[in-house]
C-alpha cells in the first residue's frame, strides 16, 4: 500500500482508523461505554491484528448519539436500539427517494 492510498482512506467513513483509547476520547466517553455498546451490539468494531478494537467514523457518529440518548437517561439497551432503529429509518428514506427519483420522468434540456 503506497503513502497515496493511506491518505486516500482516510476518507473513507468505514475505514477502521481509532483505536478504542482515541475513540473514547473523542467522544468524551470511557472504554467500558464502547465496550457496552459493543456488546449491544449497536456497533461491532474491527479488530486490528494485535486484537485490538478499531472504530471507523461512521461509527463514532452511532455511538456519539447512543451516548446522547444516555446522557438523558434513556437506559444504555435502549438508547442502543433507537439509534439502529433511527439508523434504519434513514435508510428506508434515503431508498424510497431514489425509488420516486427512479420513476419521474426525465424532463429535456430547454424543455
Amino acid at each position: 500500500m503506497t503513502a497515496d492510498d493511506s491518505l486516500g482512506r482516510l476518507d473513507d467513513d468505514d475505514y477502521p482508523a481509532y483505536t478504542m483509547g482515541r475513540a473514547a476520547e473523542i467522544l468524551g466517553t470511557t472504554q467500558g461505554f464502547l465496550r457496552a455498546i459493543g456488546e449491544a451490539r449497536l456497533i461491532t468494531p474491527l479488530r486490528s491484528a494485535g486484537g485490538h478494537r478499531r472504530y471507523s467514523r461512521y461509527q463514532l457518529r452511532i455511538a456519539a448519539r447512543a451516548r446522547e440518548l444516555v446522557d438523558q437517561g434513556t437506559p444504555i439497551e435502549a438508547a442502543c436500539r433507537i439509534v439502529i432503529l433511527e439508523d434504519q429509518l434513514e435508510e428506508a428514506q434515503r431508498i424510497n427517494a431514489e425509488h420516486r427519483n427512479a420513476g419521474e420522468p426525465r424532463r429535456e434540456a430547454g424543455a
